[in-house]
């Protein structure tokens, strides 16, 4: 028994050395085995996880698109202001959308083939760019999503990232920032990219219109007796601004759409035909431009004759106070804003503050030089003013009525070489009217319409339709300004204009006239009638017939941009002046939007000589000398002769409004 107990020292320690060091080597195997596989599973997880789930990312990334839902007109008006400050976001690539339970949070585009669940109380997912760009999330960072698992998260902390996304995330943060800092820097960025949802008809077209106090149009309608000294304009205002139907005894005009419209009157019309115009929207910032519905013309012909300065600016100066504490005008200054006055600009250029002086300040208000008017005539030298045509007497409710119209100008014989209705300005040592009569009545292909006598026949619309309809070319020298009606009337009627200073038509109308004017026009220097160095029957006797009916051809498919249709019905084939203008005016805003964001300023730009950049062909940006040049030249001098001439043009022209309640001037 005790030799069973006690061993000898010989063999004793032996056996539990030997139990001791297989022990240990069996450990220090197991150790290395496990070291081994812990190295490879985390080169495994390295390579398929951390490696290759940035690559699926990326990829992804790449292939997709941002989203672009169908954007709509009834957005609230500041949602373009953000917090962007605390926001990291960008357009993730979408399979599906996944709504949270969260009341504040927003639905998170997920990746390929993956769900994401947020649970927690405190986090918003990733926006997504519905219309364009929106982004209100504040106080938020963006959750890229999973590319190989549906991800949990269940935390009350926001902005958690899962880690087998972090690279692909740390390599599109400098993309992220710099999309917001664009955003930020440029607050218009959303109304340019609604342009690129090409399911949304009237992206990049969209026009929000500013809802005025009632002061500044529709009270003046119900004081209408009061908008001139010289004409009850109440009977004008009917009809939408059309006036009341003209009756079509003698047969000269259609049986409908005709109106005894006043040639001032664009304010009206062109307020109504903004309500039918079909990419109005409630939300600013989606705006390809910004329409202020103030009846300017009505409101300068109130007060200008009779009343001081005071009350003359008085309107203008509250509208600018108004349209500056909106956060619209914020955008861009007001460079997106445009606003029309149908009269001509010289009623809204006054250039002093003597009680004498004529019109208002408005063109010259700093915020208004922001804006654009539409005038019936434009400033050659200011930049801030488009002209737009006059109104005529024919509003079509339906293209039909244009095809007719069209149809019977072109058959219709015309046994007048030329023509001229209007009256001498004897007034006026620079006017070629007298010698323009003389020529009239020494014609035998010529007829006149002297308009300056008692009971004239200019004051009969369908007496003044009815010479132009039976005239090849219409004779239209320089009205009481540059400007007059007639030339829209004649026109209408498939007459070719002949334009005696280029300010009469070419460097007014360039949105709705061919720049090339000898398509649809003859030009006859002032200089040439004055001087008796040309007769206008030899001149356009030489004309051939062939190239006449090519120019009057030009002439009658002109005749839709140049009339405004009826405002409470919509062509559908046609683009009237309502429509080439409003066009005009949004890729003016456009064109301003994508110069600012590539940095381009003309420095070189002149505003005294913006009749010529009007003339630019599209890619053309410098100016130089040109041949019209002597008929534009102005003065240095404030009270020089061209300035003084134009406000007395202005003063005329309401002289001539007392003799003659409508018609051509």
């Amino acid at each position: 028994m005790n030799s069973l107990r006690r061993r000898s020292p010989d063999s004793a320690p032996v056996e539990p050395m030997e139990k001791g060091t297989g022990k240990n080597q069996n450990t220090r195997i197991c150790f290395l085995a496990s070291l081994s596989v812990f190295f490879w599973m985390l080169l495994f997880y390295f390579h398929f996880v951390v490696l290759g789930g940035s690559t699926v990312n990326e990829s992804v990334n790449i292939q997709a698109a941002p989203v672009y839902s169908e954007v709509k007109p009834t957005l609230g008006t500041n949602d373009l202001q953000m917090d962007s400050k605390s926001i990291v976001s960008t357009p993730t690539p979408v399979a599906r959308y996944h709504q949270t339970d969260n009341q504040n949070t927003e639905s998170t585009p997920t990746g390929v083939t993956v769900d994401l669940q947020m649970d927690n109380q405190n986090t918003q997912a990733t926006p997504t760019y519905t219309d364009d760009h929106q982004m209100d999330n504040k106080n938020t960072e963006a959750a890229p999503t999973s590319v190989t698992g549906d991800q949990q998260m269940g935390n009350q902390s926001t902005g958690s990232t899962p880690t087998n996304v972090a690279s692909a995330q740390q390599s599109e943060a400098p993309a992220k920032t710099d999309h917001i800092n664009e955003v930020e820097k440029y607050p218009f960025m959303r109304a340019l990219r609604t342009v690129e949802n090409k399911s949304d008809p009237c992206g990049g077209k969209y026009i929000y219109v500013h809802d005025l106090p009632s002061r500044f149009n529709e009270d003046m309608l119900k004081e209408c007796r009061s908008l001139s000294r010289w004409t009850n304009m109440c009977k004008f205002t009917t009809n939408a601004g059309l006036g009341p139907p003209l009756e079509n005894a003698e047969g000269v005009f259609g049986d409908t759409s005709w109106y005894a419209t006043n040639q001032f009157a664009v304010d009206v019309i062109f307020n109504n035909r903004m309500k039918q115009y079909e990419c109005l929207t409630n939300d600013s910032s989606i705006a390809a431009a910004i329409f202020v519905p103030f009846y300017a013309g009505f409101d300068i012909a109130r007060y200008l004759w009779g009343f001081n300065i005071s009350r003359r600016d008085a309107a203008s100066l509250d509208l600018v106070d108004w349209l500056m504490k909106r956060p619209e005008w914020g955008i861009m200054g007001g460079k997106d804003h445009f606003l029309v006055a149908g009269r001509i600009t010289w009623d809204f250029r006054r250039l002093s503050e003597e009680e004498s002086d004529w019109g208002n300040k408005l063109l010259f208000l700093p915020a208004a030089k922001n804006m654009s008017m539409l005038v019936v005539e434009s400033s050659p030298w200011n930049a801030n003013d488009f002209g737009i045509p006059y109104p005529t007497y024919f509003h079509p409710a339906k293209d039909a009525d244009v095809f007719v119209w069209q149809e019977r100008m072109r058959r219709l014989k015309r046994e007048f070489l030329f023509s001229f209705a209007g009256a001498p300005r004897p007034d006026n040592p620079k006017s070629i009217r007298g010698q323009i009569i003389d020529q009239c009545r020494s014609s035998k292909v010529g007829k006149l319409l002297e308009c300056d006598f008692g009971e004239s026949k200019c004051h009969s619309p369908s007496s003044i339709m009815q010479m132009f309809q039976r005239s090849l070319f219409c004779l239209q020298p320089q009205g009481d300004s540059y400007t007059r009606r007639s030339a829209f009337d004649s026109m209408l009627a498939g007459c070719i204009p002949v334009f005696f200073h280029p300010g009469s038509a070419y460097t007014q109308y360039t949105w709705h006239l061919p720049k090339d004017y000898t398509r649809y026009s003859v030009f006859i220097p002032e200089d040439d009638i004055r001087k008796r160095n040309v007769s206008i029957e030899e001149t356009l006797s030489r004309i051939p017939p062939e190239q006449v009916k090519k120019m009057r051809e030009e002439v009658i498919n002109l005749i839709p941009s140049m009339i405004y249709a009826d405002p409470r019905s919509k062509l559908r084939i046609f683009r009237d002046a309502f429509d080439v203008s409003v066009q005009a005016v949004i890729d003016k805003v456009t064109n301003l939007r994508k110069d600012i964001i590539e940095g381009c300023i003309d420095d070189n730009f002149i505003e005294e000589n913006s009749w010529k950049y009007a003339l630019l062909e599209e890619g053309q940006h410098e100016v130089g000398a040109h041949e019209w040049d002597p008929f534009f030249s102005k003065p240095k001098d404030v009270n020089g002769d061209s300035v003084d001439a134009s406000a007395e043009a202005a003063k005329n022209s309401w002289h001539n409004e007392q003799r003659h309640q409508s018609s051509g001037r």
